[in-house]
């Protein structure tokens, strides 16, 4: 390989799935000491491209070449060896198994033919560190880990491996804003020893800091490479999405006058997560949660759902007292609640049942008559949903997970709307989405306010929460320490506020 030599290249790269077309003849060219970010809207090939640089997948047609020399990689186990690795979304770890069992298990040190596990927790204390995890135990059983810290062992498991090439995919979608910074100097740090590295994220601002060349993919085709910071977002997305770019998020409705709010909560408390936490949502309202990951948002919302026991305080809807102690109570007429949980994969769907299974599983019970479901009009409900969301299926037949992250993500809502919620709760639902998508999603959420529907949606995302929501509820330690409306919902109210050094003279929740 010479010095203007890329680490690797990949040229007229196709594949094929059934009748389904996930790369066409698609080229990209990774440099050694850079960092490559690869864009584009979910179902572009992006998976399908990494997959078979990883050697998940074989390619149709085309060819790889590294060090200058053709390859090609029937296994994972045969890319690693020649070093590459890879940080899927989904994550690859044993829950049952401590983390120090992760990190090495494909290759653990082994003394007098048993695994030295001395030996081994130095290898994970030292992929931690080099990871910015150091302090994750490399004894603690990864089930007990919150999601972000699973991301991080995922990533410290990439590490120990010594690659000269890392894929990442999405890997900051799960991580809370301090990870996300420990990844970034770990990823720049990566990058001055010489090692290449392929970048998947939706998230602009991340590309911004971090990339050194692009390439944009549509439609299973690789449409330009370029040097980063030469094209404005604008000009990128409009590649990304093959039209004109409009704005993001829709118009908000101007103030409206106060009803009977849909759903009230007084005092609400849990264990020490929560505390007399108390706001009214009217209906058409999309308040917004925000404040930094972690300050009681996600246990916030599970409450409401009648997930967590022992819940204090009271919930009131329509000006009656309710009782959530389960998720079918929660669900069902009069309250009808509906929750799109943080983790699709995991708590949204079933993964090998078929899209129309996963479409119709939360609301047999309203497309039923005397235990025998209807089949047309479950069938009607489904084609209109599927329409309205415009999810991209080959057949309602297959199975879920063979599709994309972004219409994974819409089976999940569309799930929850086949059972006509009147007050959905939201969880992060655009993590790991594409800019075409989320824009559909945001779409989604003020047709549905419009009609009435109350949402609560808490993210990460501060631009979500300015352009989206009507309100944002500023939650600090478990409580509400502030109320943004109007003019106060920009970013520097939201983060003095997460922070807990803005004012909150005018912070008491209505």
């Amino acid at each position: 390989m010479t010095v203007d030599e890329p680490l690797l290249r990949m040229d007229g790269i196709s594949k094929r799935y059934g009748g389904v077309i996930a790369l066409k003849d698609a080229s990209i060219a990774i440099r050694a000491a850079a960092i490559h970010a690869v864009l584009g809207e979910n179902g572009a090939g992006k998976s399908t491209l990494i997959k078979i640089m990883a050697g998940v997948t074989a390619p149709d047609e085309g060819r790889m070449v590294l060090d200058g020399k053709d390859i090609s990689f029937s296994t994972p186990a045969t890319a690693n060896a020649a070093g590459i690795v890879s940080v899927f979304q989904e994550l690859s770890l044993v829950p049952d198994l401590s983390v120090a069992d992760n990190i090495v298990i494909s290759n653990p040190p082994r003394r007098f033919g048993m695994i030295d596990r001395r030996a081994q927790r130095i290898m994970a204390e030292e992929a931690l560190a080099r990871a910015g995890a150091s302090d994750i135990h490399p004894s603690s059983l990864v089930k007990d880990l919150p999601l972000s810290r699973r991301q991080m062992v995922e990533i410290a498991k990439a590490l120990a491996r010594k690659p000269r090439l890392m894929i990442l995919d999405e890997a900051t979608s799960a991580l809370t804003k301090s990870d996300v910074e420990k990844v970034f100097n770990v990823l720049k740090r990566l990058r001055s020893d010489g090692l290449a590295l392929v970048y998947i994220s939706h998230r602009m601002h991340e590309i911004a800091e971090l990339a050194d060349d692009c390439t944009v993919f549509r439609n299973g085709r690789s449409i330009e490479s370029y040097p980063a910071g030469t094209k404005t977002d604008k000009q990128v997305v409009e590649l990304m999405i093959g039209r004109e770019y409009k704005s993001v998020f829709p118009a908000k409705p101007g103030l409206r006058d106060r009803t009977t709010p849909i759903l009230s909560c007084r005092g609400l408390s849990w264990g020490e997560r929560l505390t007399d936490i108390t706001f009214d949502v009217q209906p058409g309202e999309i308040i917004g949660i925000g404040g930094l990951d972690g300050q009681g948002q996600r246990e916030l919302l599970l409450a409401l759902f009648g997930v967590l026991r022992d819940v204090r305080g009271e919930v009131q809807v329509e000006g009656h007292s309710v009782r959530l102690n389960s998720p079918k109570e929660a669900k069902a007429a009069p309250i009808s609640i509906a929750l799109i949980p943080e983790d699709r994969k995991i708590e949204g769907l079933m993964l090998p049942m078929t899209v129309r299974e996963n479409l119709s599983i939360a609301a047999l019970g309203s497309v039923s008559r005397n235990g025998i479901i209807d089949k047309g009009e479950e069938a009607t409900r489904i084609d209109a949903l599927v329409k309205l969301l415009a999810i991209k299926a080959a057949t309602l037949d297959m199975p879920v997970g063979s599709l994309s992250g972004g219409n994974q993500q819409k089976v999940v809502i569309a799930k929850w709307l086949l059972n006509r919620p009147r007050i959905i709760l939201l969880n992060d639902p655009t993590r790991g989405i594409d800019v075409g998508t989320k824009q559909e999603i945001y779409q989604l959420l003020r047709q549905l306010a419009g009609s009435g529907v109350a949402i609560i949606y808490y993210s990460t995302d501060y631009d979500e929460l300015i352009g989206c929501c009507d309100r944002v509820l500023v939650m600090y330690d478990g409580t509400i320490i502030r109320v943004l409306e109007g003019n106060d919902i920009n970013e520097r109210e939201l983060i003095g506020s997460a922070l807990n050094i803005a004012s909150v003279a005018e912070g008491a929740a209505s």
